[in-house]
């Protein structure tokens, strides 16, 4: 099979969630399947994290815009290349198109009730595009995969689409993600200390980053060890108006913010962190617990959507609307000694049913599938 992948943000410096999974799945792909021919359609950028091989082209495409890179440049390089089937990876997919489609559709967010709270152009942009597009291009699907049971489920409730049309494929982790030394001291990079609480939070009003952060002023009001919080990717405007509009002043000297952190220093940040919050309202997936966990960091997670499912029933599962409740598992971590080496284990344990491999084969399986 001549097999076309979208991977049009694979390129960019500052990759986040889709990137990773599409990049790791053509990897998996690169490495283990020398029979079929794959073109990687991408957008120029700095990071040139995949080659050209033997069987897998690299295919970079320059247009101006998202909507105009996936709309016309994509279709029209997958017809000069003669693809059998084109699988769109993030969500949306060209409307006009006739060569059969696979898509990945992580999640149906976007049809879910908007918070008007969230001023971020570029989330709000990239909502009304999958809401024009997406019930535009699921009829034509061949297939539709997505990355949890919670998922599968939701969007055939919400969307009809016959259950023999839907595949459900999890997410891995990168191998690198471990119990390890940080004999260089790279975590230093961001933070000056180890042991602190450690946040992937941003402006996304799903994320619960001010609950989280409400959650940590009441940690620090009752712990005596009072741990720093490290938080990645947040904009210090934002952090203001949460601190000012929730009354928490006793949170800004023990918040250390240091921006993008690459994700090659990210299981030095896991290693030495004591716990990671990943204390989201939904997430369709969510990889950076499955991180943490093959880390062995104990992770305060949520029993919504698919966190429950991809943590395990004996992972830390809080109700992410009660900051009281996050912040009272805090507290237990640092003052329960054998619950925190009991979550530190259960977690190790739980990462070993996920990886890149296994995804990758249930992939070309459903690849092959497709006449």
């Amino acid at each position: 099979m001549r097999i076309g992948i979208e991977a049009q943000r694979i390129f960019r410096k500052n990759k986040h969630g889709m990137d990773y999974v599409v990049l790791q799945e053509i990897k998996e792909l690169q490495r283990m399947d020398t029979n079929n021919e794959y073109f990687v359609f991408v957008k120029p950028g700095e990071d040139r994290c995949v080659e050209s091989s033997s069987n897998v082209h690299v295919i970079e495409l320059s247009c101006p815009s998202y909507p105009l890179w996936e709309q016309w440049a994509l279709p029209r390089a997958a017809k000069q290349y003669h693809v059998d089937i084109l699988h769109c990876t993030s969500n949306t997919a060209p409307i006009w198109c006739d060569i059969p489609l696979v898509l990945t559709l992580h999640d149906i967010i976007f049809l879910e009730p908007r918070d008007k709270q969230n001023k971020s152009l570029y989330q709000n942009m990239g909502w009304l595009y999958r809401r024009l597009v997406v019930p535009r291009i699921l009829g034509k699907c061949k297939r539709i995969i997505t990355v949890s049971n919670f998922e599968m489920k939701n969007i055939v409730a919400k969307l009809h689409i016959p259950r023999e049309r839907m595949a459900m494929i999890y997410n891995g982790y990168n191998e690198w993600f471990k119990p390890k030394e940080d004999v260089s001291g790279v975590y230093k990079k961001y933070i000056g200390n180890n042991g602190y609480f450690f946040f992937l939070g941003n402006t996304d009003p799903k994320k619960n980053t001010e609950r989280t952060l409400v959650a940590y002023s009441k940690y620090l009001k009752k712990s005596s060890k009072k741990r720093q919080l490290l938080m990645a990717d947040l904009d210090a405007n934002y952090l203001n108006d949460i601190i000012t509009r929730n009354n928490i002043e006793n949170i800004r000297t023990q918040i250390v913010m240091p921006g993008y952190i690459v994700n090659s220093d990210l299981p030095y940040i896991y290693n030495n962190a004591f716990a990671f919050l990943y204390t989201s309202l939904r997430e369709s997936f969510g990889i950076p617990l499955l991180e943490g966990m093959a880390c062995g960091t104990p992770v305060i997670t949520s029993n919504t959507s698919s966190m429950p499912e991809i943590g395990g029933a004996d992972a830390i599962l809080i109700a992410p609307e009660n900051s009281d409740e996050i912040a009272d598992m805090m507290l237990r971590l640092e003052t329960d000694e054998a619950f925190y080496q009991k979550q530190k284990e259960i977690g190790l344990e739980r990462a070993k049913l996920f990886s890149w491999q296994r995804t990758a084969e249930q992939l070309l399986e459903l690849y092959q599938s497709i006449k």
